[in-house]
């Protein structure tokens, strides 16, 4: 049983009707849509799940929080100490991208702290597995890859990225067109790799319904990575991204064939005039299915600001149609994040969901928002503290900066625009009276 086959019975599963509750929309819409993939509800049968979210067309954006340990710091407290911040700050997902330190107990420290979906990347373990025996990346056996795959899925993960696009003939047009910055996503180097070394196909690719069986044995929902995602604005939108996601396309065709959830991964670095177009072609090329997004990173030169550009085009992604956004955080291309770099990439994501939502037309979207006017125009700072996504940079910011009177701030103190307009106008309907 997995959530489509369920739906495509008529059923509306106990996951469906709290995703059609929490989105205030109707149950069948939701299992219509489950049933022909363009939602997904990423929910594995052997993990208890607190916070389940739908992911897809005409739902809220949701946001990823990725974390996890590299060879460099290994620290399996600090990992759940950042799964619990990012959760606080309002992910509805987090991704174990663990290649440092005991990858299983970390997987299972995250597993049992996250309240909400979590995500893994199997091939990175099957890597690092196979890079502590001396005998490198390239010599991985496809076993060990399913292996790893299928230990993932019993652990009790609810979605992985496979990079099962990443195929010869799309390496070799890469290869072939020539790239600025080649292959930036670790699990599409790790394959792209072993397939040039070894001379073969990708065997996520070959053995596809091998990877459906063990998945749909699961009801884990695939995430078709995109493995040759642009690193660069120079490499955006070119013959290798665009080869590997019609091939993803073909794959999730094949994966709601065998009743199998599946979502895809897409870009990157992308200038801004060029967002539409992505999300339009993977919308077509994949059947609506629900689209996840890194960023988009609109340009290359912001190190330290790099979350800043992530919601830029994850705003406008989103608003176009995509679903599902990745967080990026102030160290991306610098150093693995720390507890605040996690908490601030979390929220500037949410304000980009937040704010794409409205333009999507999203049901409640734009409730908060009149909520927070209504607050302003009342000069009512707790309300406005309610109604703000963040509250502890409310209280920080109002707290460090006290105003002369509790009912305005330091920016304009007497000379709020609000206030003084208010007294005036009272003053007037009180002398025409």
């Amino acid at each position: 049983m997995t959530q489509i086959s369920e739906a495509r019975k008529g059923i509306i599963t106990p996951q469906m009707a709290q995703v059609a509750k929490d989105e205030a929309r109707d149950p069948e819409l939701i299992r219509d849509r489950v049933a022909s993939g363009r939602i997904v509800i990423p929910c594995n049968k052997r993990r208890a799940h607190n916070r389940l979210c739908g992911i897809g067309k005409g739902l809220s954006t949701k946001v990823n929080a990725n974390l996890g340990t590299s060879p460099d710091c290994v620290d399996i407290g600090l990992e759940v100490e950042k799964v619990k911040v990012a959760v606080d700050a309002g992910a509805d997902t987090v991704m174990d991208l663990s290649t440092g330190g005991d990858l299983s107990a970390t997987l299972r420290a995250v597993l049992d702290a996250s309240e909400v979906i979590v995500g893994t990347v199997p091939i990175y373990e099957a890597a690092v597995r196979s890079s502590r025996t001396g005998a490198g990346v390239v010599r991985l056996k496809p076993d060990d890859m399913f292996e790893a795959i299928e230990n993932h899925c019993e652990a009790g993960v609810d979605f992985i990225t496979v990079h099962s696009g990443v195929t010869w003939n799309v390496v070799q047009t890469m290869m072939h067109q020539g790239r600025v910055t080649d292959i930036v996503s670790r699990g599409g180097s790790f394959l792209a790799s072993w397939m040039l070394f070894n001379d073969q196909e990708n065997p996520l690719f070959t053995q596809f319904d091998r990877l459906l069986s063990i998945a749909k044995k699961y009801d884990v929902t695939l995430s078709l990575g995109d493995g040759l995602r642009p690193g660069s604005l120079a490499d955006s939108t070119d013959r290798a991204q665009i080869s590997e996601l019609l091939t993803i396309g073909e794959l999730q065709k094949r994966a709601l064939d065998a009743e199998v959830q599946c979502m895809i991964e897409g870009p990157g670095h992308i200038p801004i005039a060029d967002i539409e177009a992505n999300v339009r072609i993977q919308k077509k090329a994949c059947n609506e299915a629900p689209f996840y997004v890194l960023g988009p990173l609109v340009t290359d030169i912001a190190p330290g600001w790099d979350h800043v550009v992530c919601a830029i085009g994850g705003a406008l992604a989103a608003s176009y149609g995509a679903d599902y956004l990745c967080y990026v955080t102030p160290s991306e291309h610098l150093a693995l994040p720390d507890v605040e770099g996690v908490r601030a990439g979390v929220i500037v994501t949410k304000i980009a969901a937040h704010a794409a939502d409205i333009a999507k037309g999203v049901p409640g979207a734009l409730k908060r928002d009149a909520e927070m006017a209504a607050a302003r125009r009342d000069l009512d700072w707790m309300r406005q503290r309610e109604c703000a996504l963040d509250k502890r940079t409310f209280d920080t910011i109002r707290e460090g900066s006290p105003p002369s009177t509790e009912d305005v701030c330091t920016m304009c103190g007497e000379y709020c625009a609000i206030k003084g307009l208010r007294d005036v106008m009272e003053k007037k309907k009180e002398e025409s009276k």
